[in-house]
């Protein structure tokens, strides 16, 4: 084990070399550029959104008028700090999730906790609005990250708001093992499949806990770290268990921008305290850098932190239960500390995920 001081260090050092071999990938998108309806297949750490978003970069620099979209706000709001960075004539059209592009045409907005609204008001008035976009408002391309998460009734509005339904590019990613909603949708047309087998941007050590939940076997690429920490208990005890672990990696040496704790089940209370303020408000916190990020899996999906403190504290959707372990588990580069009742973990994930956890 290194002193902390020294592990802290390191985890800078290799962010560094796990970026180089992120960008590194790019020769895929070279090698793609003459397809325009391509799928991008791979699990945890592969590297999927840094291509989507470097895919937008570059159709937008070709003049083309591209949307890179996604789900949820966290990762939207990832992007267009990813995208904020480029220069103007690479940066896409929109740049945000699907739903807030629907209000954007002028869909009227709706509740939160509306499926209905959601999963089929929304992408029908999306897909009027798309069909009377003016030409010079239609896209040329849609690039979609987390693309599991979007409903078939998604993909209608999407592709009737392309000036060429028909050759218009189509850039889905996606890993089929973070399908943690209830929805199957798929794009209604044929796409060139395309596979990423290696992880590169956890620690082998959290990597290879994760990776029996991983949709196929990837070589790990991230580097070498430290044993992931497991800390057994009770699953009502787990969020007081991952407070108290928080804390310790915060007197170890860790930056609070460094640390997430992520919980399972119900929110912690300090996410919940944070989100009366507003969605826009709470993920602003996520890079504030005065306190460590309090979030759920299912918002926290396409995210990353070097450490990641992980309460198991039960599980909303039981049918849903493994792949939400699996983004779980997926979320820290270079230390995780996973605080759970080994029995739940073992039901979940399965033997190799607690025999990892462990050390058996």
């Amino acid at each position: 084990m290194l002193p902390q001081r020294d592990l802290v260090a390191e985890a800078r050092e290799r962010e560094a070399s796990v970026d180089l071999l992120t960008e590194a990938q790019a020769n895929i998108l070279s090698a793609l550029r003459l397809l325009h309806r391509v799928e991008v297949r791979g699990g945890a750490g592969s590297g999927k959104t840094w291509l989507a978003v470097e895919q937008a970069r570059r159709l937008a620099a070709e003049g083309k008028r591209v949307a890179l979209l996604c789900y949820s706000r966290g990762l939207a709001a990832y992007l267009r700090r990813r995208v904020d960075g480029f220069r103007p004539r690479g940066r896409p059209a929109y740049v945000g999730t699907f739903h807030h592009l629907g209000t954007r045409w002028g869909a009227p907005p709706g509740p939160d906790d509306d499926p209905d609204y959601f999963e089929r008001r929304l992408p029908q008035a999306m897909a009027e609005l798309a069909a009377a976009r003016p030409e010079s408002d239609r896209l040329d391309a849609v690039v979609v990250d987390e693309a599991q998460d979007f409903a078939d009734s998604w993909w209608v509005p999407l592709l009737a708001a392309l000036r060429d339904e028909e050759s218009g590019g189509v850039y889905v990613f996606a890993d089929e093992g973070q399908r943690v909603f209830a929805r199957q949708g798929r794009p209604p047309l044929s796409l060139v499949p395309v596979v990423l087998d290696e992880n590169l941007r956890n620690t082998k050590q959290i990597a290879q806990v994760f990776g029996g939940l991983a949709p196929a076997q990837m070589r790990y690429r991230g580097g070498e770290g430290v044993p992931v920490r497991f800390v057994p208990c009770s699953t009502p005890d787990a969020l007081g268990k991952a407070d108290d672990e928080a804390v310790r990696l915060l007197d170890e040496g860790w930056a609070a921008e460094h640390v997430a704790l992520l919980t399972t089940g119900h929110r912690h209370p300090e996410q919940t305290a944070r989100q009366s303020g507003g969605q826009e408000a709470y993920w602003e916190t996520f890079w504030s850098g005065s306190d460590l990020f309090y979030g759920h899996v299912l918002g926290f999906k396409g995210l990353e932190r070097p450490a990641v403190v992980l309460a198991v504290n039960g599980f909303r959707d039981a049918e849903r239960a493994r792949e939400m372990l699996y983004v779980g588990l997926s979320r820290a580069r270079d230390l995780l500390v996973v605080c759970g009742d080994p029995q739940l973990l073992r039901t979940v994930g399965g033997e190799g995920v607690i025999r990892r956890l462990t050390g058996a």
